[in-house]
């Protein structure tokens, strides 16, 4: 079976002014990037008609396991069909980070002859966003302790500053550390650390803001430290936002390539779904619904934790209506769900599929609480029986919920065509009122009980008073109509990663508050997780190389 990357050197790609002739962009509004890549310019979007007019689909899914579920590749080789079919669609995703891309989960850029491309660039270095993002991130880190150092005028807590320097890399080993050794001359010692850049506040600022303005003004908000009397230290009172947004000025333009079939699709953005909100940039998306009639997005991991964040966040800031959804299974991860080791996956196994299905059921359920009925898409496998199809099927229409099967995969364009049309008959039916899960002027912790028991089905949340406390002070501090990203595992509905299939009865903990001022949320964070993980014991860095000037090696 030939690879991703095999299967995308086999495509001739488009010059992308072509591309973006698609969508009615002039050449004067590119800013390219070699051949086939190109940022579009801030004045252009700018001048576009600010009210957006196209149809906005969002493609989720079930709980990821190692199955592998291809939402992804769905919703590329769904923004194909509907091209196919003659609609005007553009294409709205995350850019992979470096972290996964030399992990464990590997690139993010679909697969087999759904893919977005140049599939190695983008996996790798793109237009530079990240680097930007984590530049301008630690720069504010950087004054922050330079200001510590030159005398302290705003009486910073070193004890209590928050703001954590990031890399776009796994790397446990910088998780904790301690900065300042070595004498007077390089500062005051204290306890630091690394994130991740996707798990940056700079990231979700970036991703949400809509203007160079409002970037500024969102990163003046963030609360780096407090002071010793426990006053909220700002980036605004380093001064340090206007050189941050010069460092962002050209990266918050987004960036469009293509996709192997020639859609438009913008890329643009990437904060993780697990410990941040994991949507791709507001800039992009209103870009996409100006120039296209139809666009096709998507939101990290599951339903419960990306299309849930989707909603009440990105939607919510940006006063985005969801047009329909779509909800990506495999029968593969249905059986995992159903207890079967992914060694045993391929037999026929109707027993385990029976067991996986309520997981899929439950985040179908689950977006009927958003107003919205959403189209399920099978992706399909080469070992999937027509039986194990058919139980998937029977099982959906029997709760009044259309299923397709897809095969983007395979057969690109083609292969998405029956799920392009249930798509377009759903919108069709124009069934969609969109509604978030929760008022804005509710409590901080009843916001997160209300996530957890319609979304999680959990019988509350638990969490110690010191958390408590804390929300308290920022309610009281005027933070309290802020949304709540819930950071957790990706792999269950609870806290525990083991937890497969549709867990109920259970409680969950919540370990850890943190006040994304700037992002405008604030992080609830559930059990264990990690905002900097590290790499696998045999990471996809090893496989990767460069061979006859190619690099080969990623998927």
């Amino acid at each position: 079976m030939k690879s991703d990357i095999e299967i995308a050197r086999e495509y001739k790609l488009a010059p992308i002014a072509e591309i973006a002739a698609r969508l009615g962009v002039p050449h004067s509004a590119l800013r390219p990037y070699g051949r086939e890549i190109a940022k579009l310019d801030g004045a252009f979007l700018a001048s576009l008609e600010p009210r957006p007019t196209g149809k906005l689909i969002l493609v989720t899914a079930i709980n990821p396991t190692p199955a592998g579920e291809g939402k992804t590749t769905t919703t590329i080789g769904l923004g194909d069909a509907l091209n196919r079919l003659g609609k005007r669609t553009a294409i709205a995703l995350r850019e992979p980070s470096l972290g996964p891309c030399f992990g464990q989960k590997g690139g993010a850029t679909g697969g087999g002859h759904a893919q977005v491309a140049p599939m190695d660039e983008i996996n790798l270095h793109f237009t530079g966003d990240f680097h930007a993002i984590s530049t301008a991130h630690n720069l504010l880190a950087a004054m922050l302790d330079n200001h510590v150092y030159w005398g302290n005028a705003l009486d910073i807590d070193a004890r209590r500053v928050s703001w954590r320097r990031v890399m776009d890399m796994n790397d446990r080993a910088l998780r904790e550390i301690t900065v300042g050794l070595g004498g007077v001359a390089n500062g005051f010692p204290r306890t630091d650390g690394f994130d991740i850049t996707v798990a940056s506040e700079v990231m979700a600022v970036f991703c949400l803001s809509q203007s160079l303005a409002e970037l500024e003004e969102r990163l003046g908000r963030i609360v780096v430290a407090e002071s010793r009397t426990k006053a909220p230290i700002y980036a605004r009172d380093l001064k340090a936002p206007a050189a941050m947004t010069a460092l962002l000025a050209r990266a918050l333009e987004p960036n469009l390539v293509q996709t192997l079939a020639g859609s438009p699709a913008l890329v643009h953005g990437g904060p993780f779904a697990n410990i941040a909100h994991g949507c791709n940039s507001v800039v992009a998306t209103q870009a996409a619904l100006r120039l296209a009639d139809y666009v096709v997005t998507e939101a990290g991991f599951g339903a419960d934790l990306g299309a849930e964040k989707f909603f009440d966040i990105k939607c919510a800031q940006a006063g985005l209506k969801p047009d329909c959804a779509v909800v990506v299974a495999t029968v593969r991860a249905l059986k995992m769900n159903g207890g079967v080791a992914k060694s045993e996956l391929s037999p026929e196994n109707l027993a385990a599929l029976r067991r996986g299905l309520p997981n899929l059921e439950r985040h179908v359920e689950n977006l009927a609480k958003f107003g919205l009925e959403p189209v399920v898409a099978i992706n399909r496998f080469d070992g999937d029986s027509e039986a194990e199809l058919a139980l998937v099927r029977d099982a959906m229409r029997a709760k009044g919920i259309g299923v397709v099967v897809n095969e983007s995969w395979g057969r690109g364009a083609e292969g998405g065509a029956a799920l392009a049309e249930a798509v377009l008959a759903q919108i069709a039916r124009g069934k969609a009122e969109f509604r978030p899960l929760y008022r804005a002027e509710m409590p901080l912790l009843e916001k997160m009980r209300v996530i957890a028991r319609e979304i999680y089905r959990a019988d509350d949340v638990v969490a110690d008073a010191s958390v408590v406390a804390q929300l308290k002070r920022w309610e009281q501090a005027g933070y309290g109509h802020l949304p709540i990203c819930v950071a957790k595992t990706q792999y269950s509905f609870s806290a525990d990663p083991t937890a497969l299939g549709a867990p109920s009865g259970f409680t969950m903990p919540l370990r850890e508050v943190r006040l994304r001022a700037g992002a405008g949320f604030v992080v609830a964070v559930m059990g264990e997780i990690n905002t900097m993980p590290g790499l696998p014991r045999a990471p996809a860095a090893e496989r990767i190389r460069v061979e006859g000037g190619r690099v080969e090696g990623l998927f």
